[in-house]
Order: C-alpha cells, then structure tokens, then sequence
C-alpha cells in the first residue's frame, strides 16, 4: 500500500500537443497534491511524446511512446510510476488498462472504460485478479452540489423518487467537422470510438449522474438514436425513455447537433415531497422544489449543506469551483482508494462495476434504436 504522506507517482497516457482532456488530467491530478506525473507516453511520435514532456515539466527519458515501452522503462525503477491515467480515444481504453493492470499499476481512465462491451466484460475479470485500484473520470459526480443532491435522495428528504430527466445537449458537432477538428474525427469512426457516438461520448455521462444520484439502476430502455448529419456513421443525437428500479420513469437526451448548445447537462428528479434540479451551467447551485411552488437555492460551500457536499467544497460559498476542480476531486477519491479506502470504488468514486454499466446501457441503446423497442439493459450482448 502507498503511504499517504507523499504523492502517488502518476504516468499519462495521451494528453499530446493539442489534445483537450489529457492537460486537463494533468491539472487535476495535481491540484490537491496527492499525485506527481513523472513520465507518460503522450504521443505515438516520440518527438511529440518528447515535446509534450517538456511542456508538462516531465523528464523527456520518461517520455514514451506506447503502454509496453512505458512499463518496461518504468517497472524497476525506484522511482517508478504507480498509477496510470488514461486520457486517449476508446479504442486503446482495454489495451492500456489490461497491460498497467497487469504490470501492477493502478488505473484512472476517461470514459466509457472500453469501445466494446466484450472489451469490458474481459477488464473486469482482469481487475478481479488484482489488488489495484481501478477508477473512471465520470466528472459532473465531482460537483459538490451532485454528491449534495445524491445525499439528498438518500436520506428521503425528496420522498419516493416519481420521475427522472437528464439532458445533455451540445452542438459543436453539428456541422460535418470530422476532417477538420482532430476531436470529432475519432468521436466519429467506430473503429476508434465503439459502437456508440454521441451515446458513448456523452450519453454514458447523462446515464451516470442519474443512477449515480437517485440510487437507481435503469432496467429497460426504449432508445431512439439519429445520424442526423449528411454521411455521419456514428449516432450524434440521442432519445431515450428509461425505466428505473421500482418501475419509476425518466427520459435521457443527448445531443450533439443541437445547434448553438454548448456543455448544457442537467438533471431534475422528482419525488413526491420534493423535487430537485441541477445544471452544469451554474454547478454551484442546487435547487430544491416544493409543493407550494417555494424554489429553495442551496450553494456549495455554505453552512446549508451536508458533509458529503462539503468535503467536495474547497472554497467557502460564494467563491466558484469549476470543472477542474469537480475532476480532481475523483482523482483525491482515487489516491484513497490507492491508499486502501477500495469501498469508495462503484459508491463515491466511479468503478469498474459503473463502466460495465455504462457499457451495457451503450450495448442496449444501439440495439433498442434498430427497432425503437423496449429492451432490458443486462440482456445486451454486444
């Protein structure tokens, strides 16, 4: 077990010159102190590999260029990395987790954990063969005003849970961009992004903060999956009915083609003495309905709140948190993990068992949106 009086040595795969969420799980990583990038294979071309080094202040010796040449020039070393943070397309998700599981390095990995669910099926099994610790980037769960909403509902204070909505439009893909905007390229092959686009990209995140808020596991689904842009393979926008534990009802949209949209999530959940909303777009706030029409504001940070939302809270109230700060907040819950708090894994902090979830639900919307009907989400094979 890693001590807990020094920072866990940390490797990144991804994050080149260029690249949007490797810099951001480098910032992450770092802000609360409880981790050290010492080296990563950030390119396949070692120039670049080299370069992006030297912009993130790493020794361009532990600057790599695949999973295997990393392990074999890290695994000896006295100051080896420990743990790994994968920040690449989905279609090297498995081969970099398989290879640093097995090497004994802990595993942080962007979503969705795999780009087939076979590939998860197989990690899983792999993980239960270790001692590591392995966890995912859900972000939107790092917002101390969702792990407040989450508290909430678990405490009864919203009653029977009646109905769920979350939506997640954006619309930076609402134009034919694949072969300019190196991002949109890959989100739109599937021999690099799985099966699912705009479900796999961003839908898995709509799915997630609603299991992972209202305690509830979705069972069936009707989904309705378009290609609406002229020649685009992959979905790039998503309609979904749901039918959570207890047969409660909710509605999932996920959209990349909304035009003018820009990171518009959001969530409400309404039980039969409250109800409850959030929007990413004002992250601090959570709002509370009541059956007088009252609408009560909660603010992170403030004494209104409960542990769990201000053990997320950095600031005091009125001092916004962001999105790198809700993102280190999974890599702090990663380093207890690490650091032998494993019962955070799949409770607070995103597992394996929420990826093969997440996998499950991409595996039954594309099968449920061949014929638009109701399908059960363990029954999805692909």
């Amino acid at each position: 077990m890693i001590a807990p009086n020094r920072p866990i040595r940390l490797a990144l795969f991804g994050g080149g010159p260029g690249a949007f969420i490797g810099a951001v799980h480098r910032r992450a990583a770092l802000l609360d102190l409880r981790f050290q990038l010492v080296a990563g294979a950030f390119s396949r071309d070692a120039s670049r590999s080299a370069a992006q080094a030297r912009a993130f202040m790493v020794d361009e010796a532990r600057a790599y260029t695949s999973v295997e040449a990393l392990i074999a020039g890290e695994i000896g070393r006295e100051d080896g990395v420990e743990a790994v943070a994968i920040a690449t397309p989905n279609d090297s998700h498995f081969a970099i987790a398989e290879a640093a599981l097995k090497a004994g390095l802990h595993v942080i990995s962007d979503k969705p954990m795999t780009s087939t669910l076979a590939q998860a099926t197989a990690l899983e099994q792999i993980v239960a063969q270790t001692d590591c610790a392995y966890a995912l980037t859900y972000t939107y769960i790092g917002y101390p005003m969702i792990r407040e909403a989450r508290a909430s509902v678990a405490s009864g204070l919203l009653g029977r849970v009646r109905k769920i909505v979350v939506t997640y439009p954006q619309g930076w893909l609402s134009d034919s961009v694949e072969h300019t905007l190196p991002g949109a390229a890959w989100r739109t092959d599937p021999s690099r992004a799985g099966i699912g686009g705009c479900i796999g990209d961003i839908g898995v995140h709509a799915f997630q903060l609603a299991e992972y808020i209202s305690g509830l596991c979705v069972e069936r689904l009707c989904a309705d999956l378009s290609s609406v842009v002229q020649d685009r393979v992959l979905d790039d926008d998503c309609n979904i009915l749901l039918r959570f534990a207890g047969d409660v009802p909710g509605v999932l949209m996920a959209s990349q083609i909304s035009l003018g949209e820009r990171n518009g999530l959001s969530i409400a959940i309404y039980g039969e003495q409250r109800a409850l909303s959030w929007s990413h777009e004002r992250p601090g706030e959570l709002r509370f309905l009541h059956p007088d029409n009252r609408m009560e504001t909660v603010f992170a940070g403030s004494a209104a709140i409960g542990p769990d939302g201000m053990a997320a809270s950095r600031l005091p109230a009125g001092h916004p948190e962001g999105f790198i700060e809700a993102f280190a907040s999974i890599y702090s819950d990663f380093a207890d993990a690490i650091q032998g708090q494993r019962g955070l894994l799949d409770g607070r902090l995103p597992g394996i068992e929420t990826g093969l979830r997440s996998m499950r639900f991409v595996a039954a919307a594309v099968a449920s949106s061949q014929n638009r009907s109701w399908i059960e989400m363990e029954n999805s094979q692909q």
